[in-house]
């Protein structure tokens, strides 16, 4: 079996081109094409919900929200379900935004969970993304990672209903995630 990886700069010149119908999902990771599952009602709705917890944020211009809209990852493009990003005024239109520009990334894992620990959170980790949660739907938990360490973090914290995430002084009661 034979292999084609790809590189970002040849997945952006396919995007480009149109030869990826508009409705696949794909992120590149690593040089490699990954068909991301469809998002359900469930998962949609809890990023609608951050964005309406996160709304403050984008009002007082402390960042800007960014759901499911691409982010460069060292070799990668990947897709998390919302970025903070730090403010610009051409809101990255001159390029994509990069792990330098994020303040928080949060992956919602209704089937994913796998995926979004042994895969992303490693990338986002040695890219230095800053901060990253994992709402784990199926476990009824979030996993807030913290200090990118090489390929993980030097602090994850596991956190259920009852507790509050906070983050730039927006509080975020778990079970609003879940």
């Amino acid at each position: 079996m034979t292999r084609h990886r790809i590189s970002l700069e040849e997945f952006h010149r396919m995007v480009e081109a149109g030869i990826f119908p508009e409705d696949l999902r794909l992120e590149l990771v690593e040089g490699d094409l990954v068909e991301m599952s469809p998002i359900g009602k469930r998962h949609a709705a809890k990023v609608n919900r951050l964005l309406a917890l996160f709304a403050p944020l984008l009002h007082r211009r402390e960042a800007l929200l960014s759901p499911q809209n691409p982010l460069v990852v060292g070799n990668s493009e990947l897709y998390p379900d919302l970025a903070l990003l730090k403010p610009r005024s051409d809101f990255y239109e001159e390029r994509l935004p990069e792990a330098q520009d994020t303040l928080l990334v949060v992956e919602v894992a209704e089937t994913t969970l796998d995926y979004d620990l042994k895969v992303k959170v490693p990338l986002y980790a040695k890219a230095g993304v800053p901060e990253v949660w994992v709402v784990d739907l199926g476990g009824k938990r979030v996993l807030a990672h913290r200090r990118p360490e090489g390929e993980g973090y030097g602090k994850v914290q596991t956190l259920g209903p009852g507790e509050v995430l906070t983050f730039m002084g927006v509080e975020v009661p778990v079970e609003a995630l879940l």
